[in-house]
């Protein structure tokens, strides 16, 4: 009987799959479902579906999650083992990985590990049961985690050994009875995938306890100002800042969307005396956010942290202020490099939620999408299993920063911290010239040589996009 049923099964399958192969051959193009696939081709399935989710809303579409164009060619970055010139660490010799947040605040913030949680708000991104995941795991691996824009939640304070509030544009987070319970303080402008756009969260979307952490009003909107408020200057910044780290001691940093204004932005956040800069590149992730914000506007991660890293490098801050690197990291080689290139650590946000609701994904699929699991809104939040959800992501650090030691071992370093560009080459000359980072195509000493009789080829108007087969001709 079930060969019967699978017999018939596939002759109709066969039979129906027939047809539609030779009516797709046989009609006019103009009247022809395959008609979608060259237009797919040409505008992108992603770019086809959000036209037509434009065409039915009529508003900017909120696509979560962040851009899916990558423009940071992590890949094109590679380690450099040692085996005679330097040697190995030794396995029986521990990696350093502690990382001190600010170290000439009065009251530095040092973290175990890098890898800290970055800023996703409750309520206007995750529901309460994510963020106390998120604490929870952060402090078992002995790291921090971000409040993002929102109030103070008094359930993440408990939770989290070591937390980083955002100092908002939304002005949650802004009064001293909040600030003065966090370990560090980081002064939102900006993000990655929104630049410095206002956003509102409707009352419709907000519930009782989304109102209490941010001292709304039944009915009232969650308005975040493309403006700080009370900061319309140069010098109002300044002053927040040295407010800031004279009434509670701990670390004040700033947080802006990567930027070609990079170094003219630096150079304020120098003049203010922040203690930690957090560059956010366009790969980063958001709940939601216009796609034009998310795949056109800012700049790419890994060329704001060598930028950035190059500006302290000359005015002599490399050692005063720690640079923090965020913005579409997801392998912990990722993370890893962004550190080479100058970052004291790195936020994770995409990969983080991922690691949270990995084991319980099935809980959501096929019928709603995993996030389902985690966002304030999401239909499917109260079957998240806080305690599952915080080992997925424990395991996921664990398992990182085991990755990263391994590199360090096959560096010859003792310290994640003392693995510098020195220790990387780069498979593009253009990537190579932009940050320092040695070409691995020739030899160390020849590197010179190599662009001085290269440079017509480079600098010809032909040669600009280059294609790396006719590099050698």
């Amino acid at each position: 009987m079930i060969k019967l049923i699978e017999n018939m099964i596939r002759s109709a399958i066969d039979k129906s799959v027939d047809k539609m192969i030779t009516t797709a051959i046989r009609d006019q193009y103009t009247e022809n479902l395959f008609e979608m696939i060259p237009t797919a081709g040409k505008i992108g399935m992603i770019n086809l579906m959000e036209i037509a989710m434009r065409g039915h809303q009529g508003t900017p579409i909120s696509r979560p999650l962040g851009s899916p164009i990558r423009l940071s060619p992590w890949e094109k970055i590679l380690f450099n083992p040692v085996h005679l010139c330097r040697f190995p660490t030794q396995e029986s010799i521990g990696i350093d990985t502690s990382v001190t947040i600010g170290p000439r605040a009065k009251k530095p913030m040092t973290i175990s590990i890098p890898i800290m949680i970055a800023a996703m708000s409750f309520g206007g991104a995750l529901s309460k049961s994510a963020k106390i995941a998120l604490a929870k795991a952060a402090t078992a691996v002995g790291t921090a985690t971000n409040t993002g824009e929102a109030g103070l939640m008094k359930e993440e304070r408990e939770e989290a050994q070591l937390l980083i509030g955002q100092y908002n544009r939304g002005g949650w987070m802004n009064t001293p009875d909040k600030y003065k319970q966090l370990d560090a303080i980081e002064i939102q402008l900006g993000q990655g995938a929104q630049g410095s756009c206002h956003q509102r969260t409707s009352s419709k979307n907000i519930g009782e306890d989304y109102r209490e952490v941010f001292g709304l009003k039944e009915g009232e909107a969650a308005i975040i100002h493309s403006r700080l408020p009370g900061v319309h200057t140069k010098d109002d910044f300044i002053q927040l800042v040295r407010r800031l780290q004279y009434e509670t001691g701990v670390p004040v940093g700033l947080k802006i969307a990567a930027t070609h204004h990079l170094e003219k932005e630096l150079q304020i956040a120098v003049e203010s005396g922040v203690d930690f800069i957090t560059l956010d590149g366009t790969e980063g992730g958001t709940h939601g956010g216009s796609p034009t914000l998310q795949d056109d506007v800012g700049l790419p991660t890994l060329f704001a942290i060598s930028r950035a890293k190059q500006f302290l490098t000359r005015k002599g801050l490399v050692r005063d202020i720690s640079l923090i690197a965020t913005g579409g990291l997801a392998t912990p080689g990722q993370m890893l490099k962004a550190m080479a290139l100058g970052a004291d650590s790195v936020y994770i946000g995409t990969a983080a939620i991922m690691a949270l609701v990995g084991e319980q994904v099935v809980r959501a699929v096929p019928f709603e999408p995993p996030t389902s699991l985690v966002v304030y809104t999401g239909k499917r939040t109260s079957q998240l299993d806080v305690d599952q959800a915080a080992m997925g992501l424990i395991r996921f650090l664990n398992a990182s920063m085991m990755e990263m030691e391994q590199v360090a071992v096959t560096l010859g370093k003792t310290a994640l911290s003392g693995i510098t560009k020195a220790d990387l080459c780069v498979m593009d000359p253009f990537l190579a010239k932009a940050t320092g980072i040695q070409l691995g195509y020739v030899a160390p000493e020849e590197q010179s040589q190599f662009f001085d009789e290269t440079k017509p080829f480079f600098l010809s108007p032909d040669h600009v996009g280059y294609d790396e087969s006719t590099i050698h001709h």
